[in-house]
């Protein structure tokens, strides 16, 4: 018995990396045959997705070694190779999620009915700074990718902005390795009160030099949100001279044009000399894009991050978003207010991009004679958009011979969801959930195996941290006065403010007096 809780106790440590992790790592097989399932393939000759029905897909270490169609002859297999019926199952890439906040997991269910300016003043980085501790932010990360593991998604790029202390920075990037998922850690340069960017560059420096993250799923990239109109230039200069000095693997910004005044458009990356850059360049949101910046993304081969659960729930928008979408990816954002899968989100900009599109017809009085935009066009951006927008075309998003072993693996079989299906594409698009997620691999390693994340003691023991974390959060959060909104709106970081607040309209759900608006329910 004694022996027993030892070895769990050991292989909690080690996932925690305070012991080697060669010390408790068991055998594992050579290689993984999935046999009989039907794979969504992606065709490298025709750049398009192909569909192999009774086929097998052969993992080899941390790659697919090939993908064969029902009756072709396989390679000679080693003697532990692991073979996983998968008949009647579906296979396909892991999701690639290009924008998110993870360290914000413990913040759940706080912001239900946040406005964005309320977001800002309230539960951004800025608010949390002084909250939040090194352990509040590594547990938070940590639950928060698990989450994302559980729901398909293999790839997140982070816009770390936890960034706010030495110690607060190096726990989320802790979180993020020993989490197993691949994650391009965005490092965020940020002027927070106590720790601003001077400090934050030669943190950065440390981490980058140590490089904790060699040899994981993790890698290094950068997120900054002032390159807009009227840049620090020696700030900008400091950053940009950073990320080349260290070839980071990607770099990120907020831009929210318009009324907000969070710019970083194409423009002024454009200006800057750096949008014709090597390292790929993510712009989330890009609300407001406009004509002349979507021409600068295309010839610069640069992406932006679609996050349309968020974009609507905070009233930015994306008005333009669907008119770039050959330059386009899909992300969640902030996860402690709505939906974690992206799963959902490509379900929703499939239907928001349909409405608008049939709007235009309808509102000319007249009928719509086809479907705007297709699930396949769906799960492209949720899949293989993303390896490009992170320069890993070749090898993320996609199941092909050579690409990364990223795949999920759905119940397509006995699901009361998916009974009857014919298409697997539009199976997962349109009817599928996280509850039918069977299992979930990253470079080759089960993540998620029978409907359960892998290591289930270890789980455990993050719930009850994260349980912890998040009582100590609430109460602070809760007791913390709502910002008063009246007056102009004053702009965040270099971009424009002075518009007037302006009450929205809200629905009706009661006759009589008043409206059903309700209540939140925090104690």
């Amino acid at each position: 018995m004694w022996t027993r809780q030892l070895l769990k106790v050991t292989l909690f440590w080690a996932r925690l990396g305070f012991i080697s992790a060669s010390a408790s790592a068991s055998t594992s097989p050579s290689s993984i045959l999935f046999e009989g399932g039907t794979i969504i393939a992606f065709n490298r000759t025709t750049e398009a997705l192909e569909v192999i029905r009774n086929g097998s897909l052969l993992v080899t270490g941390d790659r697919i070694a090939g993908i064969f169609s029902a009756g072709a002859s396989l390679p000679p297999l080693s003697a532990r190779t692991e073979r996983v019926d998968v008949t009647g199952k579906i296979i396909s890439p892991g999701f690639v999620d290009t924008h998110r906040h993870g360290w914000q997991t413990g913040l759940k269910t706080l912001a239900s009915n946040t406005s964005l300016v309320e977001y800002y003043s309230r539960y951004s980085e800025y608010a949390a700074a002084g909250v939040l501790t090194p352990d509040d932010v590594y547990i938070g990360q940590l639950a928060g990718l698990y989450e994302s593991l559980n729901a398909g998604v293999t790839t997140t790029l982070d816009h770390a902005h936890h960034t706010w202390s030495n110690a607060t920075a190096e726990a989320g990037l802790r979180a993020s390795i020993h989490s197993t998922a691949r994650v391009f850690w965005a490092y965020t340069f940020h002027n927070v009160s106590g720790f601003e960017i001077p400090e934050q560059l030669g943190n950065f420096r440390d981490i980058a030099t140590k490089a904790s993250f060699r040899g994981s799923a993790t890698s290094l990239g950068i997120a900054y949100d002032d390159f807009g109109r009227n840049p620090n230039a020696a700030e900008v200069r400091s950053i940009i001279d950073l990320a080349e000095e260290f070839n980071v693997s990607v770099i990120t910004t907020h831009s929210v044009q318009g009324l907000w005044g969070l710019d970083n458009a194409p423009e002024d990356f454009e200006a800057l000399g750096i949008l014709n850059s090597s390292i790929p360049i993510v712009f989330s949101h890009a609300s407001y894009l406009t004509p002349v910046g979507a021409q600068l993304l295309r010839a610069n081969n640069q992406y932006i991050s679609i996050t349309p659960e968020s974009e609507m729930h905070y009233g930015h928008t994306h008005p333009e978003s669907r008119l770039i979408q050959d330059q386009a990816s899909l992300g969640v954002d902030t996860h402690l207010t709505f939906s974690t899968d992206l799963l959902t989100q490509a379900r929703l900009w499939l239907q928001v991009t349909r409405r608008q599109l049939y709007a235009h017809v309808l509102n000319d009085w007249r009928v719509p004679a086809n479907n705007p935009m297709s699930a396949y066009q769906a799960f492209m951006l949720a899949t293989r958009h993303g390896g490009l927008a992170l320069r890993r075309g070749h090898e993320l998003g996609i199941l092909a011979a050579g690409a990364k072993a990223d795949l999920v693996v759905w119940d397509a079989a006995t699901s009361p969801a998916l009974l009857g299906w014919i298409d697997p594409v539009a199976a997962i698009i349109l009817h599928a959930s996280v509850a039918d997620i069977e299992h979930v691999l990253v470079d080759g390693v089960f993540r998620k195996r029978d409907f359960r994340l892998t290591n289930p003691e270890y789980y455990t023991a993050i719930q009850d941290r994260l349980r912890a974390s998040a009582a100590r959060i609430r109460k602070v959060f809760v007791d913390r006065p709502l910002p008063v909104v009246s007056g102009t709106y004053g702009g965040t970081g270099n971009g424009t403010g002075g518009f007037e607040y302006s009450p929205a309209l809200t629905v009706d759900t009661l006759r009589g007096p008043g409206n059903g608006y309700g209540d939140v329910f925090w104690t």
